[in-house]
């Protein structure tokens, strides 16, 4: 009877599997092919578009991405990358930029060339800036790849 029982649990456990539980690996973040930007250590001017480009894939589906830009004027770090850039002296600040924007990828694709032109204001703290870029699969996984950029005069 309890193996009986036992077989029973494992066969509805097995059914209770989705499609999605095969995709256990991350999507990916890359400039392989492109010329990407930003990069590392890149310097932009108040009211410049900075013309993100870079290469998105998957082994079974992208979702979406997420591209996030914050000040870096107390010299905190996402450890993404292994470049060190030149960095102004700390301080607080007064009119620092925020960026914060969700963009969809069409369903089914593995592989993405995302590219979006981003206004920076005219009007901001000019300093040390994150550059963050958040990718999602379909099935959740997530990949994060952030930049060191510099908002100059």
């Amino acid at each position: 009877m309890k193996k009986t029982i036992y077989s029973i649990m494992l066969l509805c456990a097995l059914c209770a599997c989705s499609s999605n539980d095969d995709d256990m690996e991350k999507p990916v973040i890359s400039d392989q092919g492109i010329t990407a930007n930003p990069i590392d250590c890149q310097q932009y001017h108040r009211g410049d578009v900075i013309s993100f480009h870079y290469m998105m894939s998957d082994d079974q589906e992208l979702g979406n991405f997420n591209i996030e830009v914050h000040n870096n004027f107390d010299h905190h770090t996402h450890s993404t990358s292994i470049i060190e850039c030149p960095m102004d002296e700390k301080k607080e600040p007064v009119k620092a930029w925020v960026y914060n924007k969700d963009f969809e990828i069409p369903a089914g694709l593995q592989k993405y060339e995302a590219r979006v032109d981003i206004q920076i204001p005219s009007d901001i703290d000019t300093g040390d800036y994150h550059f963050s870029i958040r990718l999602t699969d379909h099935a959740g996984w997530q990949q994060i790849h952030a930049v060191a950029i510099k908002i100059v005069e």
